[in-house]
């Protein structure tokens, strides 16, 4: 687990200073059915972690419907959170503006049906 946030891991890119963080990306396939036609949307993108890698004092777990792989928004999400929690501040700001802006909506938009469909019972 601790090889996921080091050179070469899913994690590598959302390591945090300072700070040795243990834990399992992971990305679970994501299928809906439209109109009767299975489709499939963004994978859904998972982590679970906790830090530091001795005398750990966080545990946490992360799911993002539709976020993709475990590595590009679980991953990220879940070191700003393990970051504010043990330092008390977010020092890598780019990346929490970067998460703080992901729009999602799009994908959710697909998944909702049309009130013409609820009424037909065609969804």
């Amino acid at each position: 687990m601790h090889s996921v946030f080091k050179r070469g891991g899913t994690g590598q890119y959302s390591q945090v200073k300072g700070i040795e963080i243990c834990g399992k990306t992971g990305t679970a396939e994501n299928f809906i059915r439209i109109n009767g036609k299975k489709e499939q949307l963004p994978d859904h993108s998972i982590l679970v972690a906790f830090a530091p890698k001795e005398n750990p004092k966080i545990a946490i777990a992360v799911f993002v419907e539709n976020g993709g792989y475990g590595s590009t928004i679980a991953a990220p999400i879940t070191s700003l959170l393990i970051e504010k929690y043990l330092k008390g501040k977010v020092e890598r700001t780019w990346i929490e503006q970067n998460m703080l802006t992901k729009n999602l909506q799009h994908i959710y938009d697909k998944q909702i049906p049309k009130p013409l469909e609820i009424a037909s019972g065609t969804k």
